[in-house]
């Protein structure tokens, strides 16, 4: 897969025989190959991933986590596949073996300095498109998570949460997440290290250090 060219576009069955060494998403025909999550990154997830699959149990939803295909337009073209890191179906026959085929209910995307502009610009819109009925994009460094919620296909403005909020999710009745829990990091000591911590992020931000600086500041710190 080192020589794929750009200009050629591929479908799902294609994608499929690929080397499983690098992980890739296939956006509209186009490979994207994807960077290995940072350790924050995994720790949020595994935080948002335990309280939503807890809630699910005993329920015809369920939750899933990368890496997982999902083929958004399997339909048509099937050359759209990516692999959000949280995403909830409450179609059981969406799913064959491999694949969720067409949209999920929802889905949470968690950046990283390497994939900030693929899953607020490129993803939002190729979710748009495909009907997804509920999008999070949460931001480890800022300790916020941005709702967005379909209607008439299209996302409005976005509902802005932060560390101390708890978050009703709209595809699941009585489902709620606690940031609390979810920004929490438990080697912290005491009740104000945490504020103290973000103080310190917005600190950087506003002198003009770059996401992935303070990235790797951050994952020094924990």
């Amino acid at each position: 897969m080192s020589n794929l060219a750009r200009e050629i576009r591929y479908n799902y069955n294609e994608y499929i025989t690929w080397d499983d060494d690098v992980r890739y998403e296939l956006i509209d025909g186009v490979p994207c190959a994807m960077a290995s999550p940072s350790r924050l990154h995994q720790k949020i997830s595994k935080k948002i991933f335990r309280q939503l699959d807890n809630f699910l149990r005993d329920k015809p939803c369920e939750a899933y986590y990368a890496p997982f295909d999902v083929r958004l337009n399997f339909d048509s073209f099937d050359d759209t596949v990516v692999q959000p890191d949280i995403f909830i179906v409450c179609d059981e026959s969406k799913f064959d073996n491999k694949s969720v085929k067409g949209a999920p209910d929802m889905i949470i995307e968690i950046l990283s300095h390497s994939n900030t502009r693929h899953d607020t610009v490129i993803k939002f819109r190729l979710y748009q498109r495909a009907g997804v009925k509920e999008y999070w994009i949460v931001d480890p460094l800022r300790n916020t998570v941005e709702v967005y919620i379909l209607k008439d296909g299209k996302y409005g403005v976005g509902s802005i949460y932060r560390d101390d909020d708890i978050i009703s999710v709209y595809t699941l009745k009585g489902c709620q997440i606690n940031l609390a829990d979810v920004f929490y990091d438990p080697s912290e000591s005491g009740g104000s290290e945490p504020l103290l911590k973000q103080r310190i992020i917005n600190a950087m931000k506003e002198n003009g250090i770059s996401d992935e600086q303070i990235e790797k500041i951050i994952n020094l710190i924990d």
